[in-house]
């Protein structure tokens, strides 16, 4: 990615180095985003603006409310994710346990045989 090979593993487990600039901090601040601590918010946006500056607190807060908005439209009108969004991702989904989320079942029951889960 941008010429950084990404642990995407440390998506899961923070204790690994995501290896990619401002990685750790907009980590932490995808957390607090989703926790309900507003101090702990405060202090993972102030961390971004140190390490990223900030626009990329504004970026941040962007994508995940976009992010945020089609996965609820998505989820709520029960549209699978595309195929070729899942050709090739197989290990993708397996490290970040995609397939545990309960919405999961929109794409697995449009997937053909061959793609079976």
């Amino acid at each position: 990615m941008l010429g950084h090979e990404v642990d995407l593993q440390a998506i899961v487990d923070r204790q690994l180095d995501i290896r990619f600039p401002g990685g750790s901090e907009l980590l932490a601040f995808s957390d607090a985003l989703l926790g309900s601590d507003v101090a702990e918010l405060d202090k993972a946006r102030t961390a971004l603006e140190d390490s990223l500056g900030p626009a990329a607190v504004s970026g941040a807060s962007i994508i995940a409310a976009t992010f945020t908005k089609n996965d609820r439209v998505a989820n709520g009108t029960g549209i699978p994710a595309e195929p070729r969004m899942m050709e090739g991702a197989e290990d993708i989904r397996e490290l970040l346990g995609l397939w545990n989320f309960r919405s999961a079942v929109n794409t697995s029951r449009h997937l053909s045989e061959g793609q079976a889960v």
